[in-house]
């Protein structure tokens, strides 16, 4: 198991992530937990160097993307750590 690198806050989910999970049979902590640990996902070099900058700095926002299927669902931690919300790209 991967060590947790910054609290995740509270948990909320949209209904289309929870949607997306449902019908894929994954569960949100299986991507909760590559997300704590810096595993940003599907995310471009560019936007995974921002990621890691603002979790050294712990200042700024976290975001990472998942593919499930054809749909991506995003996990997004806001910048004082105090919530991350799961999604999909079409709740944005």
């Amino acid at each position: 198991m991967l060590k947790r690198s910054f609290s995740l806050g509270q948990v909320v989910a949209t209904p289309g992530a929870l949607s997306v999970l449902a019908e894929t049979g994954c569960t949100a902590e299986s991507f909760l937990q590559r997300h704590s640990c810096g595993d940003w996902g599907d995310l471009d070099p560019e936007d995974w160097q921002a990621n890691d900058i603002a979790l050294a700095h712990d200042d700024g926002r976290l975001f990472s993307s998942y593919q499930i299927g054809n749909q991506k669902i995003w996990c997004i931690t806001e910048s004082d750590r105090s919530s991350t919300c799961l999604l999909v790209s079409s709740e944005y």
